[in-house]
């Protein structure tokens, strides 16, 4: 918190502060001294959490901002998109069989194909 201040300097102020103040006063202002401490802490911390808020309500703006434009973007440029589609009429065949025009013996390797790499 303080980096300049060393033990030799925080006895000095202490010192310093029992002979001004008093032996009898000193803890009341010890006292008063953490007080106004942990007030100074407690406002920093709420501003911290508020900022925090501010910047997080502004990226959720941004968000629904963005949402709407892809929205009314999207409605605008693709109408045909949200229309459901006519169903289709498709009939489905039997694949048919392809017998070979030679037929294989037993033990013969099948001849390779004039197209194909050896």
């Amino acid at each position: 918190m303080f980096p300049d201040l060393s033990w030799s300097h925080m006895l000095l102020v202490l010192v310093v502060a029992l002979v001004v103040v008093g032996p009898k006063d000193l803890p009341k202002l010890m006292r008063t001294m953490g007080r106004w401490a942990a007030k100074a802490r407690g406002m920093a911390d709420q501003f911290r959490k508020s900022f925090d808020e501010m910047a997080r309500q502004s990226e959720l703006d941004e968000l629904r901002q963005e949402l709407e434009e892809l929205r009314s973007g999207r409605l605008e440029s693709e109408p045909a998109v949200m229309k459901p589609l006519p169903p289709a009429s498709v009939t489905i065949e039997e694949p048919k069989s392809v017998e070979p025009s030679e037929p294989i013996a037993e033990g013969q390797p099948p001849a390779a194909a004039p197209n194909s790499a050896p």
